[in-house]
């Protein structure tokens, strides 16, 4: 089938490949000329394990191109896929402009029957906005609208695609769901995937969902600050609470906070959108409340930690990890921002690290004397006050502490992740400071 996607980002570019790899033809469209020509010489303009593999493969076999031109890719298509930001508006709710514009765009240079379908994230009623808008252009030309929310982690995207817990498909037309049940034939051929519902459920499912995942972390990070008061360990309670069947293991790791480009954004967006409609969002407001104290709490524990110990102005702070999370370079929202904003205020000296996201922090950070670019986390530590986690890599879990310690100025280290074992560390001679452990398993 041939199916155009409009957008480039980490939606478009993974759907587009992977529907390429399964054997559709997919035109991948972007109004940013740079980064079409980047695609089309084989570079890749975001970090997503497996993406490069997929798209170059699939550009030789001539399934994958890509284009800033409507027209032929419109008319080619049968199936108008909309992948394009929907960043925050400054009350948080969703901005689609870009998938308005989107809309009329299709809608101008359509030859015939399309079904156009919002893979964006993007607010209940939307798909009756683009509706509105094609028949504003093009009414006299048949058409279907169908939401189709996208559920894909950064740095698992490829893999989510390919072997999707779950396909949305909001549609009130026959026709469009047996299309939308071809396109996705491929992915479904162990069991069926598919889940087909009303167009405003379907939006809905997409915010909902996350706005879960979220709450489980904001609730976890608060319980970690009720068991560090206590003197209860969040590490065990985790264990005890995730056995239940009924909850079970998946997001309830206390930390630094989410950040990234779909909690933040979607929480805020359903808030607005409960707003809207006139309720309350009291549980919802919340979520974001906690996320955002949270991002500060490794700040607070280092100011502390150093306060008679000479302060933080001047102290050496060795970061690991920038990045929102591991296997991804995106630096939206990311906790260690909110870390390196109040440490630079306070006068640190900070010696940054990340395997992937550093030519990103590098735009947002700008230059500064006080900070360090370093090629590894053996450099980070050299000459360090403290080491403070807040990525959890994988190449930082097995660590040479030994290493690292004979680099280090004092053995400070504070652990946003809770990666490693408080008495391990406490017995290499760290001072370990993590998220909700009790002062006897740390040496402050």
């Amino acid at each position: 089938m041939h199916i155009l996607m409009v957008g480039t980002g980490y939606v478009g570019l993974v759907t587009g490949a992977c529907f390429a790899e399964m054997g559709h033809h997919v035109t991948c469209l972007d109004i940013n000329e740079e980064k079409i020509k980047m695609l089309k010489n084989g570079e890749i303009p975001i970090f997503e394990p497996g993406l490069d593999e997929l798209v170059k493969r699939n550009m030789v076999q001539k399934r994958l191109k890509f284009t800033t031109d409507y027209e032929k890719a419109v008319s080619d298509a049968r199936v108008c896929f909309i992948a394009v930001p929907t960043p925050s508006s400054t009350d948080g709710s969703c901005d689609i402009g870009f998938v308005e514009a989107a809309a009329r765009s299709i809608a101008k240079h359509m030859n015939g029957y399309k079904i156009i379908v919002n893979k964006s994230t993007v607010p209940v009623g939307t798909a009756h906005r683009v509706a509105s808008i094609i028949r504003e252009e093009r009414g006299d030309i048949p058409f279907d609208v169908v939401s189709n929310p996208e559920f894909l982690k950064e740095g698992a995207a490829v893999q989510d695609c390919l072997k999707p817990d779950r396909i949305i498909i909001g549609a009130n037309s026959q026709k469009a769901i047996d299309t939308m049940k071809e396109i996705y034939a491929p992915f479904t051929i162990n069991h069926d995937r598919m889940i087909v519902m009303d167009i405003l459920s379907a939006e809905m499912t997409k915010y909902a969902a996350n706005a879960m995942l979220a709450l489980r972390i904001s609730f976890m990070n608060e319980i970690a600050d009720v068991c560090k008061k206590v003197g209860a360990n969040i590490n065990e309670v985790r264990k005890g609470i995730g056995s239940d069947s009924r909850i079970g293991y998946s997001f309830l790791y206390p930390g630094v906070g989410y950040g990234g480009s779909c909690f933040p954004k979607d929480v805020r967006a359903l808030v607005a959108t409960a707003r809207k409609a006139g309720t309350e969002p009291i549980l919802l407001e919340s979520i974001d409340v906690v996320n955002e104290r949270q991002k500060k709490v490794l700040g607070h524990k280092m100011i502390q930690y150093f306060a008679d110990r000479g302060g933080v102005k001047n102290k050496t702070i060795g970061i690991w990890g920038l990045s929102f999370k591991p296997d991804t370079d995106d630096m939206r929202e990311a906790p260690s921002l909110v870390l390196i904003e109040e440490l630079l205020k306070a006068g640190a000296k900070l010696r940054l690290f990340d395997p992937v996201s550093m030519p990103n922090a590098k735009k947002i950070l700008g230059e500064s004397t006080q900070i360090t670019w370093c090629e590894d986390e053996f450099e980070a530590a050299n000459g360090a006050d403290a080491v403070a986690l807040l990525t959890e890599w994988k190449q930082f879990r097995l660590v040479d502490f030994q290493d690292v310690q004979s680099r280090m100025k004092a053995l400070a280290f504070f652990d946003g992740r809770n990666q490693y074992k408080p008495l391990d560390m406490k017995e290499r001679g760290f001072d370990y400071i993590a998220i909700g452990v009790p002062d006897q398993l740390q040496k402050v």
